[in-house]
């Protein structure tokens, strides 16, 4: 056998293992029961898949030009593929498209309930911080300074 045939060989296995990869994530996409599931689906094997797509066509190809591009493209899958699954299932949570029995550990909602007490604070300090800027205008206004009370 030569190196060409032993590289179309290895190109095909990878090519065909990338599709089945894709194949599979889109099968998961259709039969898995809800949102974090299906999110999960979505991303985990078809990066993997399109990883392994990307190799088998730069192996069949012999360019660095394409692998460079090809190196590329899978480095801008696997930036922004799980950071937009991530924030999609964040958004999924938030309007209530999560069925909440499905999950093991939910450490969303105490986040969500913390930062919800915070902003309440940070609120309430807001406006203390604007009665008391309103309560010196009107010193002032009356020509009374605050230690005069």
């Amino acid at each position: 056998m030569t190196t060409d045939t032993v590289l179309d060989v290895v190109a095909g296995f990878l090519l065909i293992s990338g599709s089945l990869l894709a194949l599979v994530a889109g099968l998961g996409i259709v039969r898995f029961p809800d949102l974090l599931s299906r999110m999960h689906a979505a991303t985990k094997p078809q990066v993997l898949g399109l990883m392994l797509l990307m190799l088998g066509l730069g192996i069949e190809l012999r360019s660095v030009t394409a692998g460079i591009t090809l190196l590329l493209v899978v480095a801008f899958q696997l930036v922004t593929g799980p950071i937009s699954a991530h924030m999609l299932s964040r958004a999924g949570y938030r309007t209530g498209k999560v069925d909440h029995s499905l999950l093991v550990v939910d450490e969303l909602t105490e986040d969500l309930e913390r930062a919800e007490k915070l902003d309440e604070l940070d609120r309430l300090e807001l406006e203390r911080e604007k009665d008391a800027a309103r309560a010196d205008e009107g010193r002032e206004a009356r020509g009374t300074s605050p230690a005069d009370g």
